[in-house]
């Protein structure tokens, strides 16, 4: 602690003053921000992605796009989701096979999980899933949807922090943290998130309110496609004494 410091405190016991420090408000780098912090989803979504900071911090195949949500005075809000034949899941050519909602109590966090990519039979995972993402980002139509499962989120209620993380073979580890508003919080926050396969991803609750989520799967639902990584968080531990209870 500097001099500046000690004089700042005087008036704290001794003792307490070698435990205290303060946080941190300086802005860091995109990059870092991205992948250790957090940042709005509305920044990723308006970010141009062809600038060199934002590629090299953005994970290959992950979309993130606004929505429209719009008020209705004296009723609530209507907010669209996607349309078939434009925008993002057009152009990459992605439409879901089946579309779910799922609920989380406020405190409540889901993963992390990650789904299998498809390497094509005597294929090099290494090569192939290079090839696909960082040789020829946009040669959609060399993708796997009918046989991988690619997820498409969106938010109708809630605040929310997801993190997603590549692992997937042979592709630089990053790591992606940033924050999603549902349609009852509309602002630039209000995003699709398209994540393909291979990128583990983990979902947290944000403040009191439950979240209301719906998304879309590129396959029906598999259990198998389901690869459970540090998701011990969705466990609700019993009581130590219940477990003493009903242990044989």
């Amino acid at each position: 602690m500097s001099k500046h410091e000690e004089n700042l405190w005087q008036g704290i016991d001794s003792g307490a003053r070698g435990n205290l420090n303060t946080r941190d408000y300086r802005t860091a780098s995109f990059t870092q921000e991205l992948s250790q912090r957090g940042v709005d989803a509305g920044e990723l979504a308006a970010a141009n992605r062809s600038q060199r900071e934002i590629k090299n911090a953005w994970i290959p195949g992950v979309e993130i796009f606004a929505r429209k949500v719009y008020p209705q005075r004296h009723r609530g809000l209507f907010g669209e989701f996607v349309r078939r034949e434009e925008g993002i899941l057009a152009r990459i050519g992605l439409w879901p096979k089946q579309w779910s909602a799922a609920r989380m109590f406020s405190g409540t966090a889901k993963g992390f999980h990650v789904h299998p990519p498809t390497i094509p039979e005597n294929s090099d995972p290494v090569d192939w899933l290079r090839r696909l993402y960082i040789d020829e980002p946009d040669n959609y139509s060399a993708r796997s949807y009918d046989n991988e499962q690619w997820d498409v989120m969106f938010f109708i209620q809630g605040r929310i922090e997801i993190i997603l993380f590549d692992i997937r073979a042979g592709l630089p580890r990053r790591v992606m943290r940033f924050f999603v508003d549902g349609d009852n919080h509309r602002g630039d926050n209000n995003v699709g998130i398209v994540i393909p396969p291979g990128v583990a991803h983990a979902i947290r609750v944000e403040g009191t309110e439950d979240v209301i989520m719906v998304y879309g799967t590129s396959t029906v639902f598999r259990p198998e496609f389901e690869g459970r990584v540090a998701s011990d968080v969705e466990t609700a531990a019993l009581p130590e004494s219940w477990q003493k209870f009903l242990s044989p």
